[in-house]
């Protein structure tokens, strides 16, 4: 009986390994079956920039190119147009992630909520901002403002939870969640940032921070998402998003 019990489980344990070597491993700017079950769609194919444009301009060549199947941002490019880089689509409940790493004291963001006219500049002054940021090299000045840290909600609260960023040219691993104006941030598994963007207490915040000089900054719950463009170079892969 206990020959027979050992060779079920040596059986079973090479069943497992049988199935677990037949399972396809999944590439980068890939989704996984189970991914495709649940909904989620990819917004960077890894080889273009389908799905993407510059902020007010019309598609065309830009310092935002594909490399490596990265979606990079080379800002000192000549020739080319300069600006951040926003979704085609407008989403509104949504849950994204995203795969980052960031040159040394780099600095960037992804901006929800975009709104897209004419008479608004710049990405970032209607959509509030995860921030991107090299800590190691950024300079101990910039940081002492804990608001402006990697993963932060950008210039209005420090991280909720301290989340353990990568060195300057490795991969993070990103998040953000929006649901019926309710957003949460998180960076390489720790939730960072929640705020309710319909609160009456984001109202005051932003009323009594810079951004009050923007009148539609922060007002909205749907728009474009955003990638920020800035002195310094930054990638991205794996970008995907689930609408809820």
């Amino acid at each position: 009986m206990k020959k027979k019990i050992i060779s079920l489980l040596s059986f079973g344990l090479i069943v497992t390994l049988l199935g677990s070597c037949s399972e396809k491993k999944v590439a980068n700017n890939e989704l996984s079956d189970q991914e495709k079950e649940e909904g989620w769609t990819l917004l960077f194919d890894g080889k273009t920039t389908n799905g993407w444009h510059l902020y007010n301009q019309a598609k065309a060549p830009s310092t935002w190119m594909v490399n490596n199947e990265e979606l990079v941002c080379i800002p000192d490019s000549i020739n080319l147009l300069h600006g951040d880089l926003v979704s085609d689509k407008v989403y509104k409940n949504f849950d994204l992630k995203f795969e980052w790493k960031i040159s040394k004291a780099g600095n960037s963001g992804v901006f929800i909520n975009v709104i897209e006219q004419d008479t608004i500049p710049t990405a970032w002054a209607s959509g509030p901002e995860y921030q991107l940021l090299e800590h190691e090299n950024i300079g101990a000045d910039y940081l002492k403002d804990s608001t402006k840290w990697s993963a932060c909600l950008y210039s209005f609260a420090p991280q909720k939870n301290i989340a353990k960023l990568k060195p300057f040219g490795e991969w993070n691993e990103s998040n953000i969640k929006q649901n019926n104006g309710k957003i949460e941030f998180y960076l390489n598994g720790v939730l960072t940032a929640e705020q309710d963007l319909t609160a009456e207490t984001w109202e005051n915040m932003v009323s009594n921070s810079y951004f009050k000089n923007f009148p539609i900054f922060g007002k909205n719950t749907a728009g474009r998402i955003a990638l920020q463009e800035w002195s310094k170079g930054v990638a991205f892969r794996n970008i995907k998003v689930k609408e809820l």
